[in-house]
């Protein structure tokens, strides 16, 4: 995470407004996402500020900070986030912030030495991708200001980086599929329709829903995991 300048005397309220909006947003009672609700309620969320999403200088960063998280958290104590926020740059529209999203994540994979976990694919065409960072799995959920879902609306761009391992943890219980069901539930009073986007895993790769745009049966993600 970058340091705030001493010489800007707006970094400071950036630094410490731009998260609060986060715990705002998630915490308003029509806000769908039971499992983020409940990360931010059990103190589980891990919050990070940056400068670019998308520029060079944020991956070694974003890097060692997701290490970071995955070597403290424990998977079996509910739900956990690590989410990231940019301080810009200012998104124009969804293809934008996808383009940057997936520019990030190839970044952050380049300067990742640890081998892909071997419990999810690599491939973003699998059905049973997953982002891999320091050999730990994650559901990534992208937000921004353009976003055409009110649930993936906020003031900044951001990536939610979300512990595989919890939802695998919630079908073995057999409560992945309530919880789902709730959500999606919600999803719909909130937008007026349910996310057209949403799949569970195993049946079209996650990669689709990462950014939140709606595209079609012919998209590909711009990424490509190097060869071990």
């Amino acid at each position: 995470m970058s340091d705030v300048a001493t010489d800007a005397p707006d970094a400071l309220t950036v630094q410490a407004v731009l998260p609060d909006t986060i715990v705002e947003m998630i915490g308003h009672r029509d806000y769908p996402c039971l499992g983020a609700r409940s990360v931010f309620r059990r103190g589980r969320a891990t919050v990070r500020v940056y400068d670019g999403l998308g520029a060079p200088a944020t991956a070694p960063l974003l890097l060692a900070d997701l290490k970071e998280f995955a070597s403290a958290v424990d998977p079996q104590g509910g739900f956990a986030s690590f989410i990231a926020i940019f301080r810009g740059p200012s998104i124009t529209d969804e293809r934008h912030f996808e383009q940057l999203l997936w520019s990030q994540l190839g970044r952050l994979h380049a300067a990742d030495r640890d081998p892909w976990s071997n419990k999810v694919s690599p491939d973003p065409d699998d059905p049973h991708f997953a982002f891999s960072v320091a050999g730990t799995p994650y559901f990534i959920v992208g937000l921004h200001p353009m976003a055409s879902r009110d649930a993936r609306r906020t003031t900044a761009p951001t990536l939610v980086f979300n512990l595989h391992e919890q939802f695998e943890a919630l079908r073995a219980t057999g409560q992945f599929a309530r919880m789902r069901d709730r959500i999606r539930e919600r999803d719909e009073r909130l937008q007026g329709t349910i996310n057209p986007m949403v799949a569970d895993h195993g049946e079209h790769s996650e990669a689709r829903q990462y950014s939140g745009r709606q595209v079609g049966p012919d998209w590909r993600a711009p990424f490509q995991a190097r060869e071990t």
